[in-house]
């Protein structure tokens, strides 16, 4: 799937018009003054003969230009390119951002995504204007940025939580995108937050705003996650989730809340300061925080059997997963039954599987499950066998599931698994991938909520029909699953493959 091209005159207009809409799609690098913008930059608009647009700031940066010091380029949401394109470069965007470039180097990297470095770097650079190391760069120049202006952090944790390897390191690349010392950008932070919102901050503990584009249905992403929340692992109310989640450097706890002024706030704890920008990452998916709200809305608003769903959900958003193999576990669980009943036999299995750690409770391991599920678990037979069998392809490492697997790959790989079918293995790749374009038409919910809103009930047809909506057929699923007649407790009854 390609991302729509913008040409010159497109992107010209929309800097001119200052469209926030564009915030982080793009970059708008100026000859005349040497530094890079973000579309809707307030400064005087550059004539067309000294722009040159970049698809990425990384590209920005290795041309040789820095960032504006009064748009600050690196603040804008994330790029909705990177979960509709589901290309090469795309998948190595959202794995450089879960951290992998950190971890297991270019060579990691580029093993993930069955290229060589040194052709990941060609393709990368052509594609992009950076080779993964830029990108990697300016990825954590990026959540510096964030820290420095976001928390009251040491400029030392800032550096190795942003994943530089030293602060010498962090501070010439502030000093080399920024034109500003760490000191001097943190000096260019609105006032702190003070009063009744704020909130009280324990040592190790982080405050951070979440941008993103809006309009924004936070209250139906709270809602979702609080129908489905582990009891021991995860809380959710109508304006916070939180939750235990494991991950490379040890355990981490994160809330997510909505303030009065509709603006998000990330707290969090990690045991190791490398894991907060993978954190920050994952929190952005699944949250989905990086789509662009008004093109989905734009897009399915012209089909009359959609528009009066969109005109009451406007910004409706897909959750995303915390955990890609927690994810395939709690989907294979929730086939035929309803969602109160899943999350009642997921509780039971964490509370007798899970880790227990000083702050919390963590979702089993796949290790644990696979040896020890079969205890724990109740119903058929060959369901428990399968959801056992995925955990033991998971653990040792015959089934791969993350971020940036290639979508259709994951697909059959997920089919080949006994006991998991195409809703399963679609509804992963919703939620695991990001994918914007999935429809699940075997889905009992969405099926009435079609019907209710006037398009056709049953698989074949809806399918056919729905294929005018790509490519934003999970945001249509969203709206259908909000349509049903009587909400109800169940993702679905389809049947999967034993």
């Amino acid at each position: 799937m390609s991302f729509p091209v913008i040409d010159f005159d497109e992107r010209y207009r929309a800097i001119s018009a200052r469209d926030t809409r564009f915030d982080g799609q793009f970059v708008t690098a100026v000859r005349s003054t040497g530094i890079y913008c973000r579309p809707s930059c307030p400064a005087r608009t550059p004539k067309p003969q000294n722009v040159t647009f970049y698809p990425t700031s990384a590209a920005a940066h290795e041309a040789g230009y820095r960032a504006c010091k009064r748009c600050l380029p690196e603040a804008a949401p994330g790029s909705p390119a990177w979960d509709l394109r589901g290309d090469t470069a795309a998948r190595a965007m959202r794995l450089i951002a879960d951290g992998v470039v950190e971890r297991e180097g270019v060579p990691g990297l580029a093993a993930r995504l069955g290229y060589s470095s040194r052709h990941l770097t060609r393709l990368l650079s052509s594609e992009l204007g950076a080779g993964p190391l830029a990108l990697a760069r300016a990825h954590r120049a990026h959540t510096a940025r964030m820290l420095l202006v976001g928390t009251d952090m040491p400029v030392s944790d800032v550096a190795f939580s942003a994943g530089f390897a030293s602060i010498r390191q962090c501070n010439d690349t502030i000093r080399e995108v920024f034109g500003l010392t760490p000191g001097e950008l943190r000096a260019r932070r609105p006032a702190v937050r003070s009063g009744a919102g704020a909130a009280e901050l324990v040592p190790g503990m982080i405050d951070l705003v979440l941008p993103y584009r809006g309009p924004l249905d936070a209250a139906g992403v709270f809602s979702w996650m609080a129908a489905r929340a582990v009891a021991g692992v995860e809380e959710a109310s109508a304006t916070s989730f939180s939750r235990h989640l494991r991950m490379p450097g040890g355990p981490v706890w994160f809330e997510v809340r909505q303030d009065a002024a509709e603006r998000l706030h990330l707290r969090a704890s990690v045991t190791r300061l490398g894991d907060l920008a993978p954190l920050v990452s994952t929190v952005r998916r699944l949250f989905d925080l990086d789509a662009d709200p008004l093109a989905v809305d734009e897009a399915l608003s012209v089909h009359p059997e959609v528009a009066p769903l969109v005109a009451r959900t406007p910004g409706i958003r897909v959750p995303g997963a915390a955990d890609p193999h927690e994810m395939l576990i709690r989907a294979m669980i929730g086939q035929q039954i309803t969602v109160v009943a899943a999350r009642t036999a997921l509780t039971a299995l964490t509370a007798a599987l899970g880790e227990r750690t000083e702050r919390g409770l963590l979702f089993p391991t796949m290790t644990a499950i696979a040896e020890h599920g079969h205890e724990v678990l109740r119903g058929p037979a060959a369901r428990i066998r399968a959801v056992t069998g995925a955990a033991a392809a998971l653990a040792d490492g015959a089934l791969r599931l993350t971020v940036g697997d290639d979508s259709t790959e994951q697909r059959a790989a997920l089919l080949a698994m006994p006991g998991i079918g195409p809703w399963t293995a679609d509804y992963v790749r919703m939620r695991v991938l990001g994918d914007p374009d999935i429809l699940l038409p075997g889905d009992v919910a969405l099926r009435a909520g079609a019907a209710a809103s006037g398009l056709p009930g049953d698989p074949a047809p809806l399918t056919a029909w729905a294929t005018r909506t790509a490519p934003w057929r999970s945001y249509l699923s969203a709206h259908l699953w909000r349509a049903a007649p009587v909400r109800p407790a169940r993702t679905t009854t389809t049947k999967e493959t034993a």
